[in-house]
């Protein structure tokens, strides 16, 4: 037999919250097979079974939180024989619905006797317009002869809606974002600061292909994040973290990227060392961190030493959002969409209106260490510096 105990997960974690088992006790397990699913404070991942056999006994169940090097299932040797059944004390735990979930599954009282339950006395055409309604009876007081549920109570309650609240636990990486957003709001003064800028670049890049030489995807979030970071060079004090009295500013610049997470959360992947990055090399590092986000192979190391942060627009309609900082940064730039806009251009003296393209930049920043008309300038500059980005040749 062979135990199964959580590894280390990387530096600093210790814990993890068992999100999913891949198999039941009983089934067959191959050698490096993903068995179950661990979420930490840093990463998700998919963990495989060290040895190949039977699955014996899961000793924590879905929603566990478990140490590491903690024992958290057995795994018996195949011996040819049919798997044995799960054994009565194995623990078994469904997932947590989602809210989305939640609201789609039928109320309780859906059964085959028309979704009454037996003890609730009520008339055919009461059972008939509550059914409809989707109203549990149980969920009412009654206003008729001992507590009966009245056609009045029935239309009422059907019109009010259903009343009865669904609880939903929090899935582990909303719980995780939840800790990390309050603990930012507590720590840091946010401010917010929003420019609207020029964006026709990104008609220059429609232009000359949205690809690298070499054929990797060009979005508008690379070109931003670019820009974002020449900026820095000049406004040094946004790459940067708060010690006591002292600010603290980082040489390096190590972008950290928000990336939302299904059903719920987020990440923030990092890409190390993005001073001096032309759009090509840049381009190529975005691809690559969000190749391994969508295949879960992101690593701790992924994870650490963001210095500054970007939000890219979450929807094609978002014209601004504020981010929270991620601590211990102290500023987080947010990008708009680029959206078609009539624009005033001067053609032969005369002023004019055009079609042009805008974008939307914001920047939340602690107020202990900048001040709105800093954080306005950063975001001029970043602008000035999107505006002049030769994207034929950094690409």
């Amino acid at each position: 037999m062979a135990d199964v105990t959580l590894p280390s997960l990387g530096e600093s974690v210790t814990e993890g919250i068992i999100t999913r088992w891949m198999k039941n006790v009983g089934d067959i397990v191959e050698r490096d097979e993903p068995l179950f699913e661990i979420s930490t404070d840093k990463v998700d991942s998919e963990l495989p079974s060290p040895a190949a056999g039977v699955l014996l006994k899961i000793m924590a169940n879905e929603g566990d939180t478990v140490g590491v090097g903690a024992v958290v299932a057995v795994i018996g040797e195949l011996d040819g024989a049919a798997p044995a059944a799960a054994p009565a004390e194995a623990p078994t735990a469904p997932t947590a619905a989602t809210p989305a979930q939640a609201k789609a599954a039928p109320a309780p009282s859906a059964a085959a006797s028309g979704g009454l339950d037996k003890g609730v006395v009520t008339s055919p055409v009461v059972r008939r317009i509550l059914n409809d309604g989707g109203v549990d009876p149980r969920a009412l007081q009654g206003t008729g002869p001992g507590g009966a549920i009245t056609r009045r109570d029935a239309e009422a309650a059907v019109a009010n809606g259903p009343t009865d609240d669904v609880p939903v636990a929090l899935t582990p990486g909303l719980r995780r974002m939840a800790q990390h957003m309050v603990e930012s709001v507590r720590t840091s003064p946010h401010g917010f600061v929003a420019v609207e800028v020029d964006a026709s670049v990104f008609a220059i890049l429609d232009a000359v292909g949205r690809t690298t030489s070499d054929g990797t995807p060009i979005n508008d979030e690379a070109l931003v994040a670019l820009a974002a970071v020449r900026a820095l060079a000049e406004f040094d004090f946004f790459n940067a973290t708060l010690a006591g009295d002292d600010l603290i500013i980082h040489r390096t610049i190590n972008l950290g990227f928000v990336r939302s997470l299904q059903p719920a959360g987020m990440l923030v992947p990092v890409v190390h060392a993005a001073g001096g990055l032309t759009l090509r090399a840049m381009a190529h590092r975005l691809a690559d961190l969000s190749t391994r986000v969508e295949s879960r192979k992101l690593s701790t190391d992924d994870l650490l030493g963001g210095t500054f942060s970007l939000l890219a627009a979450p929807t094609p309609s978002t014209l601004v959002a504020m981010p929270l900082l991620i601590q211990p940064n102290v500023a987080a730039l947010s990008v708009g969409a680029v959206r078609h806009a009539p624009v005033v251009v001067v053609r032969d003296g005369v002023e004019v209106v055009e079609v042009g393209r805008r974008l939307v930049l914001g920047l939340s920043f602690d107020h202990r260490v900048a001040d709105p008309s800093s954080a306005a300038k950063y975001l001029e500059r970043v602008g000035e510096l999107l505006a002049s980005i030769d994207v034929n040749a950094e690409r």
